[in-house]
């Protein structure tokens, strides 16, 4: 099943074409993303922002799950690219009035689309359109169901390593929602992709999915104050409500007074450690709004390397499919 995932993901030279999980990607390729990444970050301090690279190129924004911050940034990560963007917001759209996800993608693909970047409430969506889709046609997963949010987990390891270094000496603290959270289960991959030896996974038994540290390199804690000692990078997930359900959880109340982040509880971490949160945030639930907007706070700074990144994966997937697409008229001559 692994190099099932690879092999739709990679070329036949190993670049990437699909952006789908970060389950069976190297620490090189890891790796070539954030640098790629790094690299795109002073693009958004130039007065005119754009870089020529996919000029002449067409990517679909298919959201059949509502978003803001990830559609925002997809849509500038494409126009500073040059590309022409088309966002299709399928929840009002022909979707709704019964077609099909594949008629949907072959209207798209009937007007010349090169790339789709999809997110939808369904588990392995994204990996559908890939098998489906026409071929040199590139897919990004925007988010899926509860399985994956690939660039979400790259831009928290920009995050950590511009502001912490490498990965292999840090204690790295995921808090709260683990069951329903795709951006957990891409944290955890990544971070034990890059080398990072002590991940820990904090939340009460209800969240925690069974067979959690047989899956993953993670050490779990039901209890906040133990979980978060001296660990250098805290990451809040948001409580995953529209996920939930049945009773998992006596009340917000009670989850912010257990497994919140305050400035008490944070005192227990590394002196210099980073928080972290995918947002929105829910304050007052998982995160007190003093250390939210703290010094130690970079929640803000997640959003500009989330462009960044998204920048180098958008890029990363069109060329590799130029390139297989250029084997392949060469193979045929």
């Amino acid at each position: 099943m692994l190099k099932r995932k690879q092999a739709l993901q990679l070329n036949s030279q190993g670049q990437l074409r699909h952006f789908l999980s970060l389950d069976g990607l190297s620490k090189e390729l890891l790796t070539e993303i954030l640098d790629t990444a790094d690299s795109f970050l002073e693009v958004g301090a130039r007065a005119v922002k754009k870089v020529p690279l996919l000029r002449g190129k067409t990517v679909c924004n298919v959201f059949f799950e509502n978003s803001t911050r990830t559609r925002t940034t997809f849509e500038l990560a494409a126009k500073r690219l040059s590309a022409d963007v088309i966002t299709l917001n399928v929840s009002t759209s022909s979707t709704s009035k019964g077609e099909t996800l594949t008629d949907t993608l072959r209207n798209l693909e009937a007007m010349s689309a090169d790339m789709f970047v999809v997110r939808h409430s369904e588990s392995g969506a994204a990996h559908f359109i890939a098998e489906h889709v026409s071929p040199h046609v590139a897919v990004i997963n925007g988010g899926d169901g509860r399985h994956a949010h690939p660039t979400q987990g790259m831009l928290d390891m920009l995050t950590i390593r511009r502001h912490k270094g490498e990965y292999s000496d840090l204690s790295v603290a995921i808090v709260g929602d683990i069951m329903h959270s795709r951006v957990a289960r891409s944290d955890m991959l990544a971070l034990e992709t890059l080398g990072c030896k002590d991940i820990r996974v904090i939340g009460p038994n209800t969240l925690l999915p069974v067979g959690l540290t047989e899956q993953y390199k993670v050490k779990a804690y039901t209890n906040m104050d133990e979980g978060i000692k001296d660990v250098d990078v805290v990451i809040m997930l948001r409580l995953q409500k529209e996920r939930m359900k049945g009773g998992l959880l006596p009340s917000e109340g009670e989850f912010f007074k257990q497994y919140g982040l305050t400035e008490k509880r944070l005192t227990m971490a590394a002196a210099n450690a980073i928080v972290m949160h995918p947002g929105p945030i829910n304050r007052g639930v998982e995160i007190e709004s003093s250390v939210a907007d703290c010094e130690q706070s970079v929640i803000l700074n997640q959003v500009t390397y989330g462009i960044a990144v998204r920048m180098a994966v958008l890029s990363m997937a069109m060329s590799g499919q130029l390139a297989e697409r250029q084997l392949e008229q060469e193979g045929s001559l």
